[in-house]
């Protein structure tokens, strides 16, 4: 595994944002990782970088960050350097985090099976341990409303281990991003920095 366990605990790295091509603002909401990263700073005692640079998915960059995130409304398109790289770096140990924040997902989904052919998005059920590891929560919180549609998580996994997660119809990001951005009401925004600290706890502590 390229990352060690307890990097999180240490807090000697940063986190990224996926810079890819087609098109889509992959740099949608610039105030969403930074905000998470603070959240988890002030309330999970990480040491966190709070400089969240962009990693260009083919890049040799990219395995300097055990987490990156991925965000955007619109296409998204891997070249077959950029969709092996990315499956090198995950097959490595490293964590991908996927927030559609609307419009987003018939392109991932196609892009993916260039990623990994041969598996499956699966969905996380309720009692899935990302959804109570340090925040309780009975599912995936809705922190969007766009289309009507329950909120979604899903995964790929190596050998057990979740190493790609697509959260679909919640809208993290926005929540993360500063308040008056999205007129998030705290309790929304609240959550949504929750659900974020679950998934970097879930990812780097258990």
């Amino acid at each position: 595994m390229l990352f060690p366990c307890g990097i999180f605990a240490q807090g000697a790295y940063q986190i990224a944002v996926l810079k890819y091509n087609g098109g889509g603002d992959y740099y949608a909401n610039p105030t969403a990782v930074p905000n998470l990263v603070k959240f988890c700073n002030q309330n999970l005692g990480t040491k966190i970088s709070g400089d969240v640079p962009f990693v260009e998915v083919g890049s040799k960059d990219l395995f300097n960050y055990p987490f990156v995130h991925m965000t955007g409304h619109g296409n998204v398109v891997f070249s077959s350097q950029e969709a092996q790289n990315l499956r090198n770096y995950l097959m490595a140990g490293g964590f991908l985090h996927i927030d559609d924040n609307y419009g987003m997902d018939v392109f991932i989904r196609t892009e993916l099976k260039k990623v990994f052919p041969n598996a499956e998005l699966v969905e996380l059920p309720c009692n899935h341990e990302l959804f109570t590891i340090k925040y309780k929560f009975s599912c995936l919180p809705k922190i969007h409303e766009h289309d009507d549609k329950r909120p979604q998580a899903f995964g790929i996994f190596q050998e057990g281990r979740l190493m790609l997660l697509y959260t679909y119809e919640t809208d993290l990001g926005d929540g993360w991003e500063d308040p008056e951005v999205h007129n998030d009401s705290p309790e929304k925004h609240k959550q949504a920095l929750q659900m974020g600290a679950n998934i970097l706890s879930y990812v780097f502590l258990r």
